[in-house]
Protein backbone atom coordinates (compact mmCIF):
# COMPACT_ATOMS: atom_id res chain seq x y z
CA UNK A 1 0.00 0.00 0.00
CA UNK A 2 1.37 3.80 -0.58
CA UNK A 3 -0.05 6.69 -0.58
CA UNK A 4 0.50 10.31 -1.71
CA UNK A 5 0.11 12.99 0.99
CA UNK A 6 -0.99 16.49 -0.21
CA UNK A 7 -4.51 18.04 0.50
CA UNK A 8 -5.32 14.36 1.06
CA UNK A 9 -4.49 10.94 1.24
CA UNK A 10 -4.33 9.35 -2.25
CA UNK A 11 -3.82 5.52 -2.74
CA UNK A 12 -1.26 5.33 -5.56
CA UNK A 13 1.26 2.52 -7.35
CA UNK A 14 5.12 2.52 -5.86
CA UNK A 15 6.39 3.54 -9.44
CA UNK A 16 4.24 7.05 -8.93
CA UNK A 17 6.32 7.51 -5.76
CA UNK A 18 7.85 10.77 -5.91
CA UNK A 19 10.79 12.39 -4.06
CA UNK A 20 9.16 15.54 -4.98
CA UNK A 21 5.84 14.84 -3.01
CA UNK A 22 5.48 13.28 0.34
CA UNK A 23 4.22 9.40 0.47
CA UNK A 24 3.90 6.61 2.77
CA UNK A 25 4.43 2.95 2.07
CA UNK A 26 3.11 -0.19 4.22
CA UNK A 27 4.78 -3.29 2.46
CA UNK A 28 5.56 -6.46 4.06
CA UNK A 29 8.68 -8.10 4.64
CA UNK A 30 8.66 -10.20 1.34
CA UNK A 31 7.89 -7.20 -0.82
CA UNK A 32 10.72 -5.39 0.54
CA UNK A 33 13.50 -6.93 -1.08
CA UNK A 34 12.36 -5.72 -5.08
CA UNK A 35 11.46 -2.28 -3.55
CA UNK A 36 14.71 -1.81 -1.53
CA UNK A 37 16.37 -2.66 -4.58
CA UNK A 38 15.03 0.27 -6.69
CA UNK A 39 15.70 2.99 -4.07
CA UNK A 40 19.00 1.80 -3.03
CA UNK A 41 18.58 0.29 0.56
CA UNK A 42 21.20 -1.65 2.22
CA UNK A 43 21.21 -5.12 1.86
CA UNK A 44 22.13 -5.58 5.69
CA UNK A 45 18.98 -3.24 7.08
CA UNK A 46 16.62 -4.88 4.48
CA UNK A 47 17.83 -8.31 5.98
CA UNK A 48 16.86 -7.03 9.28
CA UNK A 49 13.64 -6.28 8.42
CA UNK A 50 12.77 -9.92 7.32
CA UNK A 51 12.62 -11.55 10.70
CA UNK A 52 11.14 -10.20 14.45
CA UNK A 53 13.86 -8.87 16.52
CA UNK A 54 13.34 -10.13 20.24
CA UNK A 55 15.29 -7.39 21.72
CA UNK A 56 13.71 -3.38 21.93
CA UNK A 57 17.13 -1.56 21.91
CA UNK A 58 18.56 -2.52 18.10
CA UNK A 59 19.90 0.65 17.07
CA UNK A 60 19.05 3.13 14.80
CA UNK A 61 21.32 3.03 10.92
CA UNK A 62 22.14 6.25 9.50
CA UNK A 63 22.51 6.21 5.73
CA UNK A 64 23.60 8.69 3.35
CA UNK A 65 20.11 8.54 1.72
CA UNK A 66 17.57 7.46 4.57
CA UNK A 67 17.46 6.38 8.10
CA UNK A 68 16.51 3.01 9.34
CA UNK A 69 15.45 1.91 12.58
CA UNK A 70 13.95 -1.55 13.81
CA UNK A 71 10.88 -0.93 15.75
CA UNK A 72 9.53 -3.52 18.35
CA UNK A 73 5.68 -2.23 19.83
CA UNK A 74 3.78 -2.97 22.81
CA UNK A 75 -0.09 -3.21 21.98
CA UNK A 76 -2.71 -1.89 24.15
CA UNK A 77 -3.42 -6.08 24.85
CA UNK A 78 0.45 -6.40 26.00
CA UNK A 79 1.60 -8.57 23.02
CA UNK A 80 4.18 -7.33 20.96
CA UNK A 81 4.29 -6.30 17.17
CA UNK A 82 7.87 -5.65 14.72
CA UNK A 83 7.96 -3.26 12.37
CA UNK A 84 10.99 -1.35 10.67
CA UNK A 85 11.01 1.58 9.20
CA UNK A 86 12.56 3.54 6.73
CA UNK A 87 13.00 7.64 6.78
CA UNK A 88 14.05 8.67 2.95
CA UNK A 89 13.47 12.16 1.55
CA UNK A 90 9.79 12.89 1.33
CA UNK A 91 8.99 9.10 1.70
CA UNK A 92 8.13 6.75 4.86
CA UNK A 93 8.32 3.36 4.18
CA UNK A 94 6.93 1.27 7.10
CA UNK A 95 7.91 -3.01 6.84
CA UNK A 96 5.58 -4.85 8.54
CA UNK A 97 7.62 -8.13 9.91
CA UNK A 98 5.25 -8.52 12.83
CA UNK A 99 1.32 -7.46 13.01
CA UNK A 100 -1.06 -10.13 14.10
CA UNK A 101 -4.23 -7.62 13.61
CA UNK A 102 -3.20 -5.25 12.20
CA UNK A 103 -3.33 -1.70 14.85
CA UNK A 104 0.41 -1.17 14.52
CA UNK A 105 0.43 -0.45 10.78
CA UNK A 106 -3.12 1.22 11.06
CA UNK A 107 -1.60 3.39 13.66
CA UNK A 108 0.13 5.52 10.60
CA UNK A 109 -2.85 5.65 8.54
CA UNK A 110 -4.86 7.25 11.61
CA UNK A 111 -1.83 9.73 12.34
CA UNK A 112 -2.23 11.11 8.60
CA UNK A 113 -5.88 11.53 9.28
CA UNK A 114 -5.00 13.46 12.13
CA UNK A 115 -2.52 16.13 10.82
CA UNK A 116 -4.28 18.73 9.15
CA UNK A 117 -3.71 19.00 5.17
CA UNK A 118 -2.69 22.83 5.23
CA UNK A 119 0.52 21.41 8.38
CA UNK A 120 1.05 17.98 6.56
CA UNK A 121 4.89 17.11 6.66
CA UNK A 122 7.17 14.04 7.36
CA UNK A 123 8.17 15.01 10.80
CA UNK A 124 4.54 15.55 11.90
CA UNK A 125 3.62 11.70 10.37
CA UNK A 126 6.39 10.31 12.59
CA UNK A 127 5.54 12.20 15.30
CA UNK A 128 1.83 11.69 15.11
CA UNK A 129 2.64 8.02 14.33
CA UNK A 130 4.54 7.18 17.07
CA UNK A 131 2.60 9.52 19.70
CA UNK A 132 -0.11 7.00 18.78
CA UNK A 133 1.89 3.86 19.58
CA UNK A 134 2.20 5.70 23.15
CA UNK A 135 -1.29 6.99 23.63
CA UNK A 136 -2.04 4.50 26.53
CA UNK A 137 1.13 5.23 28.07
CA UNK A 138 0.17 7.62 30.98
CA UNK A 139 -2.57 5.34 31.57
CA UNK A 140 -0.26 2.42 31.63
CA UNK A 141 1.73 4.17 34.02
CA UNK A 142 -1.49 5.13 36.47
CA UNK A 143 -2.65 1.50 36.44
CA UNK A 144 1.04 0.08 37.19
CA UNK A 145 1.41 2.33 40.13
CA UNK A 146 -2.11 2.26 41.59
CA UNK A 147 -0.74 -1.91 41.78
CA UNK A 148 2.23 -1.21 43.66
CA UNK A 149 0.34 1.37 46.08
CA UNK A 150 -2.09 -1.78 46.78
CA UNK A 151 0.48 -3.95 47.27
CA UNK A 152 2.24 -1.33 49.70
CA UNK A 153 -1.21 -1.31 51.68
CA UNK A 154 -1.18 -5.19 52.20
CA UNK A 155 2.23 -4.55 53.71
CA UNK A 156 1.11 -2.21 56.20
CA UNK A 157 -2.09 -4.03 56.89
CA UNK A 158 -0.57 -7.51 57.29
CA UNK A 159 -2.48 -8.88 54.37
CA UNK A 160 0.26 -9.58 51.73
CA UNK A 161 -0.30 -12.96 49.94
CA UNK A 162 1.93 -15.62 49.91
CA UNK A 163 3.04 -15.10 46.21
CA UNK A 164 3.73 -11.38 46.97
CA UNK A 165 7.04 -11.63 45.66
CA UNK A 166 6.17 -13.26 42.82
CA UNK A 167 3.40 -10.54 41.83
CA UNK A 168 5.98 -7.72 42.50
CA UNK A 169 8.44 -9.23 40.07
CA UNK A 170 5.77 -9.41 37.25
CA UNK A 171 5.02 -5.77 38.48
CA UNK A 172 8.67 -4.89 38.28
CA UNK A 173 9.76 -6.82 34.82
CA UNK A 174 6.37 -4.92 32.97
CA UNK A 175 7.90 -1.38 34.31
CA UNK A 176 11.32 -2.29 32.69
CA UNK A 177 9.91 -3.69 29.42
CA UNK A 178 8.19 -0.27 28.78
CA UNK A 179 11.50 1.64 30.06
CA UNK A 180 13.28 -0.28 27.30
CA UNK A 181 10.52 0.02 24.96
CA UNK A 182 10.55 3.91 25.45
CA UNK A 183 14.81 3.78 25.41
CA UNK A 184 14.09 2.66 22.41
CA UNK A 185 11.70 5.36 21.12
CA UNK A 186 14.41 7.95 22.34
CA UNK A 187 17.08 6.76 20.62
CA UNK A 188 15.14 6.91 17.44
CA UNK A 189 14.07 10.39 17.95
CA UNK A 190 17.26 11.57 19.17
CA UNK A 191 19.00 10.34 16.00
CA UNK A 192 16.06 11.72 13.77
CA UNK A 193 16.63 14.98 15.79
CA UNK A 194 20.19 15.24 14.99
CA UNK A 195 19.75 14.57 11.55
CA UNK A 196 23.00 13.79 9.94
CA UNK A 197 21.82 12.78 6.56
CA UNK A 198 19.78 15.83 6.55
CA UNK A 199 16.95 14.61 5.03
CA UNK A 200 14.31 15.97 7.27
CA UNK A 201 13.69 20.13 7.48
CA UNK A 202 15.32 22.43 10.17
CA UNK A 203 12.86 24.03 10.43
CA UNK A 204 10.22 21.06 11.39
CA UNK A 205 12.67 19.28 13.83
CA UNK A 206 10.75 20.65 16.89
CA UNK A 207 8.11 18.09 16.36
CA UNK A 208 11.01 15.35 16.65
CA UNK A 209 11.81 17.05 19.91
CA UNK A 210 8.64 17.64 21.22
CA UNK A 211 8.33 13.67 20.87
CA UNK A 212 11.97 13.12 22.36
CA UNK A 213 10.77 15.17 25.79
CA UNK A 214 7.36 13.16 25.64
CA UNK A 215 9.05 9.79 25.61
CA UNK A 216 11.49 10.79 27.83
CA UNK A 217 8.64 11.51 30.31
CA UNK A 218 6.94 8.07 30.02
CA UNK A 219 10.30 6.54 30.26
CA UNK A 220 11.00 8.21 33.77
CA UNK A 221 7.85 7.75 35.09
CA UNK A 222 8.17 3.99 34.82
CA UNK A 223 12.14 4.01 36.01
CA UNK A 224 10.64 5.29 38.98
CA UNK A 225 7.68 2.83 39.23
CA UNK A 226 10.52 0.37 38.78
CA UNK A 227 12.57 1.91 41.75
CA UNK A 228 9.16 1.91 43.58
CA UNK A 229 8.56 -2.11 43.50
CA UNK A 230 12.43 -2.51 44.60
CA UNK A 231 11.30 0.15 47.72
CA UNK A 232 8.47 -1.77 48.41
CA UNK A 233 10.39 -5.59 48.12
CA UNK A 234 12.69 -4.04 51.28
CA UNK A 235 9.74 -3.20 52.52
CA UNK A 236 8.26 -6.21 52.12
CA UNK A 237 11.52 -8.15 53.62
CA UNK A 238 10.97 -6.09 56.55
CA UNK A 239 7.60 -7.11 57.51
CA UNK A 240 8.89 -10.67 57.25
CA UNK A 241 11.79 -10.33 59.67
CA UNK A 242 9.56 -8.41 61.92
CA UNK A 243 7.30 -11.40 61.73
CA UNK A 244 9.89 -13.63 62.16
CA UNK A 245 10.88 -11.95 65.18
CA UNK A 246 7.20 -11.56 66.54
CA UNK A 247 7.01 -15.49 65.92
CA UNK A 248 10.31 -16.23 68.04
CA UNK A 249 9.63 -13.59 70.83
CA UNK A 250 6.53 -15.70 71.49
CA UNK A 251 8.56 -18.86 71.85
CA UNK A 252 11.04 -17.15 74.24
CA UNK A 253 8.31 -15.90 76.20
CA UNK A 254 6.48 -19.85 76.40
CA UNK A 255 9.92 -20.95 77.54
CA UNK A 256 10.53 -18.30 80.03
CA UNK A 257 7.63 -19.23 81.65
CA UNK A 258 7.98 -22.96 81.45
CA UNK A 259 11.94 -23.35 81.88
CA UNK A 260 11.21 -23.42 85.88
CA UNK A 261 9.21 -26.77 85.25
CA UNK A 262 12.15 -28.39 83.87
CA UNK A 263 14.55 -27.40 87.15
CA UNK A 264 11.80 -28.56 89.31
CA UNK A 265 11.27 -32.05 87.83
CA UNK A 266 14.85 -32.04 87.14
CA UNK A 267 14.96 -31.41 91.13
CA UNK A 268 12.79 -34.40 91.97
CA UNK A 269 13.85 -36.73 89.55
CA UNK A 270 17.46 -37.09 91.13
CA UNK A 271 15.66 -39.38 93.36
CA UNK A 272 17.45 -38.23 96.67
CA UNK A 273 17.37 -40.65 99.62
CA UNK A 274 16.52 -38.16 102.46
CA UNK A 275 14.06 -35.63 100.03
CA UNK A 276 11.05 -35.61 102.56
CA UNK A 277 8.33 -34.76 99.57
CA UNK A 278 9.07 -38.24 97.83
CA UNK A 279 7.53 -39.97 100.89
CA UNK A 280 5.10 -37.51 101.94
CA UNK A 281 1.24 -38.18 101.57
CA UNK A 282 0.73 -34.68 99.87
CA UNK A 283 3.83 -34.42 98.03
CA UNK A 284 2.64 -35.31 94.39
CA UNK A 285 -0.54 -32.46 95.07
CA UNK A 286 2.32 -30.14 96.33
CA UNK A 287 4.69 -30.71 93.08
CA UNK A 288 0.95 -30.00 90.89
CA UNK A 289 0.71 -26.58 92.89
CA UNK A 290 4.03 -25.51 93.13
CA UNK A 291 4.13 -25.84 88.75
CA UNK A 292 0.58 -23.89 88.85
CA UNK A 293 1.86 -21.38 91.28
CA UNK A 294 4.98 -20.89 88.91
CA UNK A 295 3.41 -20.43 85.87
CA UNK A 296 0.79 -18.08 87.21
CA UNK A 297 3.58 -15.99 88.98
CA UNK A 298 5.29 -15.79 85.79
CA UNK A 299 2.36 -14.86 83.55
CA UNK A 300 1.32 -11.90 86.01
CA UNK A 301 4.92 -10.81 85.74
CA UNK A 302 5.00 -11.01 81.94
CA UNK A 303 1.88 -9.44 81.84
CA UNK A 304 2.82 -6.63 83.88
CA UNK A 305 5.83 -6.22 81.69
CA UNK A 306 4.18 -6.17 78.24
CA UNK A 307 6.35 -9.53 77.36
CA UNK A 308 2.46 -10.37 75.33
CA UNK A 309 3.18 -7.38 72.78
Amino acid sequence: MFYEINDSMKAIQFEQVSGDRLAVGIVKSDELLEIGRIIGLDDDTMEASQKANPLFRTGVDVHENYTFAELRVINKDGHEDSLSLYILKNFILVVDIQDEDGSTVNSILQAIKKIPSNKMCEEKIICYFIDGLLSEGNMIAEKLRNELTEMEESIVKGSAKEAFNVELLGLKKKALKYVNYYDQIIDIAETLEENDNEILEEDNLIYISNLTNKVTRLRDDMNALSNIADHISDAYATFLDQKLNSTMKRFTIITTIFFPLTIIVGWYGMNFQNMPELAWKYGYLYVILLSVITILILSLMGRKNKWFK
